[in-house]
């Protein structure tokens, strides 16, 4: 890699660095305007309250607010019949433990949901060694309702709803994140969702993958690298 790369003098490398510096801070202005584009964004109403299964039992998503007005869910891909959760939401969970208590602080509950039972989840989250809550939404609507998971007669015309276009999803369970608020008489709006390359702003490490002089280093093949974390030759 060095044997290819520019090396300069540190005069150089300063001016190339400050020039990057001003692109670098347009961007981030430009950054914060989406960001608040997105919280502008109207809402709409959340059409039941589903009920979910958790380490306590059943419990609404209403009461998974926990006592918040906002609600952040990762749709982990982890299908009824699936035997572990997906290597890839695996990678994007690896980042959620030990930001819950700061979200906690501002408001904000962040948890998981799959429709796999919730014993599977509770299962393969001891193994991952994961602290933060998962539920179980199977035998209700909710993943299909939000377009993250797909009945087999959508598989079988291989065109679904999902990233708000028709596509051929390649599977019954697909990745997002869905943002909610419950208002002061217990309303619960529906304010945000993004999927696929959208779910990129919650991976810590893709950021500082990011940073490094080779980059994520896909070139076109997202993350083929990722295995679960265990499952890396050591």
């Amino acid at each position: 890699m060095t044997a290819t790369h520019k090396v300069v003098s540190h005069e150089e490398w300063l001016a190339a660095r400050q020039s990057l510096l001003v692109r670098e801070k347009a961007f981030t202005r430009a950054r914060e305007e989406l960001a608040q584009d997105r919280r502008a964004l109207p809402w709409e109403a959340v059409p039941q309250d589903y009920v979910f299964e958790g380490a306590e039992g059943k419990t609404s998503l209403s009461a998974m607010f926990g006592g918040r007005s906002q609600l952040v869910v990762y749709h982990f891909m982890f299908g009824p019949n699936w035997e572990a959760g997906c290597p890839h939401c695996s990678f994007w969970a690896d980042n959620f433990n030990g930001i819950v208590e700061h979200l906690r602080h501002r408001d904000v509950t962040m948890i998981a949901v799959s429709r796999a039972a919730y014993p599977k989840l509770a299962a393969y989250r001891a193994r991952m060694g994961w602290t933060f809550d998962w539920f179980s939404s199977g035998g209700t609507s909710f993943n299909f309702d939000y377009h993250v998971s797909f009945t087999p007669e959508d598989m079988a015309s291989k065109q679904v709803y999902y990233n708000y276009a028709m596509e051929d999803s390649h599977s019954t369970e697909r990745e997002g994140v869905s943002v909610f608020v419950k208002d002061e008489d217990g309303r619960l709006y529906h304010t945000y969702s993004t999927f696929a390359r959208g779910i990129d702003i919650v991976n810590t490490a893709y950021h500082y993958l990011d940073l490094v002089p080779k980059g994520r280093d896909e070139h076109g093949r997202n993350q083929f690298w990722v295995h679960r974390r265990d499952e890396y030759d050591r």
